[in-house]
């Protein structure tokens, strides 16, 4: 028998989804991505469409497909249609936090090569060369710590989660 959920507050689901957007934005995530991450978020199914996004955030149409747009250019969400359907269904990523650090590594290469441009650029012993550099050390170091750090997060997720449930 599967447990149903509980009788959720709307109200309060609703104060929450705005109290977690507003964490991503001081984040540096755009206002309205973030409302419609966090209303999936909350969401048990992780999945809505852009109506169903729509009425739950009270936002047009036009906001709720920038977001989505933003979000999936991000990958923060997948986008599918549903069989027999013309809507598109927007979905959390499975294992979300360990696919968007995995991203942050790319990232993180990205930022070793700029910053190693500018030291070069600028000069090893320059301030702003050594500012850069010390940069680069700090990029590098986390790419090292990154790999070990998420596989510890997988088997702390795979020694929690039912074996059913763990996925990747």
């Amino acid at each position: 028998m599967t447990q149903q959920p509980a009788e959720r507050d709307e109200h309060a689901v609703r104060a929450f989804i705005e109290r977690f957007a507003a964490v991503l934005v001081q984040a540096g995530m755009p206002p309205m991505p973030s409302r419609v991450f966090a209303a999936l978020l909350v969401t048990d199914s992780g999945r809505l469409t852009a109506a169903e996004l729509s009425g739950l955030l009270g936002a047009s149409p036009a906001a709720i497909s920038g977001a989505v747009r933003y979000l999936s250019q991000v990958a923060m969400i997948g986008r599918e249609r549903e069989p027999g359907s013309r809507r598109d269904v927007y979905r959390l990523l499975d294992d979300l936090w360990y696919e968007i650090a995995i991203r942050r590594d790319q990232v993180l290469a990205q930022w070793v090569i700029a910053a190693r441009e500018g030291t070069k650029l600028l000069g090893p012993d320059s301030p702003a060369g050594q500012r850069l550099a010390d940069s680069q050390d700090f990029f590098e170091f986390l790419q090292q710590e990154m790999p070990a750090m998420l596989e510890r997060w997988r088997a702390h997720r795979a020694a929690r989660l039912p074996p059913e449930q763990v996925t990747g």
